[in-house]
């Protein structure tokens, strides 16, 4: 483990300490592209422009105005809408140097602009013409050009100096049209960074063990939250809680029950010798009477209330294969390594209303498959939720061996996730990232005989058509991960 590494784990309750592998392999975070930035992101339009002397470029604004209305003359604000003749991108420079009156315009001290007027479907040729020649100053000879320019803002800074040397002089506003704004990439990708090797290694080493006890695939999933200081940790949004402000506090169900969980099947536990439950909760006991006896309570709480904490909130490891029955040759798809964290989490929440216990009905079987097959599992299932009073996966974060299938990323979204990273990508199956799937991935196998190439990424990790979205990134590892999966296999 490196410094940084480690100075996390020291960090980490015992019992997230005693879950990790021996070995947490470096990597780095990769941003998701949203499906916008790579289908739409070079989206071109045809805009008219025209040249005038500089005391006449308030009539040019207003006869554009007139002709396009507000709208039309303003929708292309990334557009710088004047520019100097010596500051047109080198192929309209040559192009238009030759063009009427276009020498004596590009000498040295000339106080001629070029300026876009709009988009060429809301301006008419003629009327516009006729319009200009009106403009004092321009006179008889009005010159019109037609060029292509972006008709979307560009997403960075490189985009848009990019868009200034092929189109024209582009804007960046620090914002992204076509995606998460970038400052809230930047911030939470600077928490998740911190700590994102330790929970994907987590992810990697349950998925081996879900594996060797022949529940399923080599999947693996860890759900945490992330309590950040100087942000509310209730799990609402802000306006919830500005709503719930008017109408009065309510008041907060505890959540201090020590409700003994189902039992469950010892054949499928990971049998590694683990440390139980209950000593590791009396150690971190003895620890907090340790500190209590040295610290004032009121300096625990200010020093706890500076320091960025993260809990295990569940981990589950993929049971496709624990008990499928009829579900054939693909397993049974409820029992997804995602899906049965996400259930995990909802039942800790059901768990901390102290609801009474309901009589077990016996199924022949039982297709979801959530709860605890492995030690690992049951370990964290014990622990009670650390913010039980908001909805489901509001504001946690998911770390994934593999990127999940479309099903299962449908689940990550209704659930309210806040960030999701993977470790591999599925190009053939998976639902999170955006890019066209990969036609040649199953190279001369000739298992699927071409038909699972090609189609296009669904990137359901920002969609703002649907009703939630959240950040997401891709964990590349600086090693291999020893996780092979076949790329038709839906993770």
């Amino acid at each position: 483990m490196s410094g940084s590494i480690e100075a996390v784990v020291e960090t980490l309750d015992p019992i997230a300490k005693r879950l990790l592998p021996p070995e947490i392999p470096k990597g780095t975070l990769v941003p998701l592209k949203t499906v916008l930035e790579l289908r739409e992101g070079l989206a071109l339009c045809q805009v008219y422009v025209t040249r005038a002397p500089q005391k006449c470029t308030f009539g040019v604004f207003e006869v554009a105005k007139r002709i396009a209305g507000n709208d039309g003359a303003r929708n292309l604000p990334h557009l710088r809408r004047c520019i100097k003749p010596a500051d047109l991108p080198p192929h309209l420079k040559t192009a238009f140097v030759n063009e009427g009156n276009g020498r004596s315009i590009h000498m040295a001290k000339s106080q001629w602009l070029y300026i876009v007027l709009g988009p060429k479907t809301e301006l008419p040729y003629e009327e516009l013409e006729k319009a200009l020649r009106a403009v004092d100053g321009i006179g008889e000879e009005v010159w019109l050009g037609e060029i292509t320019v972006p008709l979307l803002a560009p997403s960075s800074q490189a985009q848009a100096h990019m868009w200034s040397h092929e189109f024209w002089q582009t804007i960046y506003r620090k914002s992204n049209p076509l995606g998460p704004h970038p400052s809230t990439v930047q911030r939470m990708e600077t928490a998740v960074a911190r700590d994102a090797a330790v929970w994907i290694a987590l992810a990697q080493q349950t998925a081996k063990k879900a594996q060797k006890a022949g529940m399923g695939e080599p999947i693996g999933a860890v759900i945490i939250k992330r309590t950040i200081p100087r942000r509310s940790d209730s799990g609402k949004s802000n306006a919830a809680k500005q709503a719930g402000a008017k109408k009065g506090a309510c008041t907060q169900k505890e959540a201090d029950d020590d409700e003994g969980s189902d039992d469950w099947n010892a054949d499928n536990s990971d049998g590694d010798g683990m440390t139980s439950f209950a000593e590791l909760t009396n150690s971190m006991k003895q620890l907090d009477v340790s500190q209590s006896t040295t610290q004032p309570q009121s300096n625990l709480k200010a020093k706890s209330d500076s320091k960025e904490t993260t809990q295990i909130v569940a981990i589950a490891g993929d049971a496709r294969w624990h008990k499928h029955g009829c579900f054939g040759d693909t397993g049974n798809p409820m029992a997804h390594a995602a899906l049965r964290a996400i259930s995990m989490v909802a039942q800790k929440l059901v768990r901390s209303e102290n609801r009474p216990e309901s009589e077990e009905q016996i199924m022949e079987f039982e297709c979801f498959q959530d709860k605890p097959l492995l030690n690992d599992e049951q370990l964290v299932f014990d622990i009670d939720h650390p913010s039980p009073d908001g909805y489901l996966c509001h504001d946690l974060e998911l770390y994934l061996s593999h990127e999940p299938c479309t099903m299962c990323s449908m689940g990550i979204l209704h659930s309210r996730m806040g960030r999701v990273v993977f470790g591999r990508r599925m190009p053939l199956t998976g639902g999170m990232t955006s890019e066209d799937r990969a036609s040649g991935i199953c190279g001369d196998s000739g298992i699927c005989e071409g038909s699972c190439g090609g189609g296009q990424g669904l990137g359901l990790h920002y969609r703002k058509e649907l009703n939630w979205t959240l950040l997401g990134w891709e964990w590349e590892a600086d090693s291999p991960d020893s996780l092979p999966l076949d790329p038709h296999i839906h993770a």
